[in-house]
């Protein structure tokens, strides 16, 4: 046999690297290199083998020993059962993980067929996949919250078969290869290394009389309609978690979820700030100079805000609590209301005369202190 691979340069860590280190590069590979992300690629498969035997010598301390100590002993990726021919369910624990816990990893909870324990996916059965669907909401129910129709297309289980796979009148048997397990393994030397059957696909099942509606793939394309509860104070792009409501399991595994992306139109006043609106209001020359109270919108109707004598172009003012309402239940966000001063494009000879008696009554430069500053004599 050849000797294995150096397992420092499969996993790209140093001699010197903890097992916490060692653990993430091992799983990082893993999820990349993993059969069920590449499939048929037998190199993908290859170097998936070369991850998992280098793991099991780095994550044993005992074999790590052995190695670093130049020890020749690790059998190269030859085929070969395990010792003794049967399945090692402990394969590669050492406290990184199972093969079982990789497939959950990489599949996201799915299983990948791997068999577990008591309470979890039983072997062959898969969790659904996520999905994802956009909703259009108007900016007044983006605010005050809204229940809108959804429609999803999905995979869910066959109707004639009840997601069997198999004709109705006959069942799935029993897997040949790996006897239901979902999984099978090669030994490599002192170890093995476990990936789903082959045969069966993970599924630790073998259909020989597949249903004639969905080829013994237990699902079909369906489409499911839902009523989706949008909160209040939603924003472009929130995601609303419907859990349950993705793509059924495989074989009875558990359902996905369901990810409503919202998408909420603008508003011909309002311009949403982070949790907050604003909106420019117009005020006259004479409201500025002399100060005012002015009616402004909000989302619920309108209010008075006082405008300060001498108030200047681009002052902001502030109406707290009457903004969106904030995901979670935790109160409302502000208005800000920035105000601006309008200047008339064009006036007539009555206001001509105003203006040029306003500006015999009050004479001065304001932008000599600003030259005088910067050095430049008026």
């Amino acid at each position: 046999m050849a000797a294995v691979k150096d397992p420092y340069k499969t996993l790209g860590v140093d001699k010197k690297a903890s097992d916490e280190e060692v653990k993430k590069a091992y799983r990082k590979l893993a999820r990349r290199w993993h059969p069920d992300r590449n499939p048929d690629d037998p190199a993908a498969e290859e170097r998936f083998k070369e991850i998992q035997a280098a793991n099991g010598i780095l994550s044993d301390p005992e074999k790590r020993k052995q190695y670093d100590a130049g020890g020749g002993i690790f059998g190269g990726f030859g085929g070969g059962g395990a010792a003794g021919g049967g399945f090692d369910p402990n394969a590669f624990r050492g406290g990184f993980g199972g093969v079982g816990d990789i497939l959950s990893d990489i599949l996201g909870g799915r299983g990948g067929g791997a068999a577990r324990g008591s309470g979890g996916v039983r072997a062959g059965q898969q969790r659904g996949r996520d999905l994802e669907v956009e909703v259009h909401l108007s900016f007044a129910q983006a605010m005050d919250g809204a229940q809108v129709p959804v429609t999803v297309p999905m995979q869910a289980p066959c109707h004639t078969c009840r997601g069997t796979g198999a004709r109705p009148g006959t069942s799935p048997t029993v897997c040949p290869r790996c006897q239901g397990r979902g999984i099978e393994s090669q030994g490599q030397g002192l170890f093995s290394i476990s990936q789903p059957c082959s045969l069966c696909g993970g599924t630790g099942t073998k259909i020989d009389d597949p249903c004639p509606t969905c080829d013994g793939r237990g699902q079909t394309r369906q489409v499911k309609r839902y009523k989706a509860n949008i909160p209040a104070g939603v924003r472009e792009g929130s995601r609303v978690r419907l859990a349950g409501k993705g793509e059924p399991g495989a074989r009875g595994g558990p359902a996905g979820d369901l990810y409503v992306i919202t998408r909420v139109a603008g508003s011909a006043v309002f311009t949403r700030k982070g949790e907050n609106l604003e909106v420019d209001i117009p005020i006259t020359i004479v409201e500025a100079i002399r100060g005012a109270t002015v009616e402004v919108p909000t989302l619920g109707g309108t209010k008075r805000i006082r405008v300060p004598a001498g108030t200047q172009h681009g002052t902001v003012q502030r109406l707290r609590g009457e903004g969106p309402p904030k995901l979670g239940g935790r109160g409302r966000g502000d208005i800000r209301y920035r105000l601006q001063v309008d200047v008339p494009s064009s006036l007539n000879r009555e206001q001509e005369r105003a203006v040029d008696e306003l500006a015999e009554v009050m004479p001065g430069d304001p932008r000599a202190d600003l030259l005088a500053r910067a050095g430049i004599k008026s």
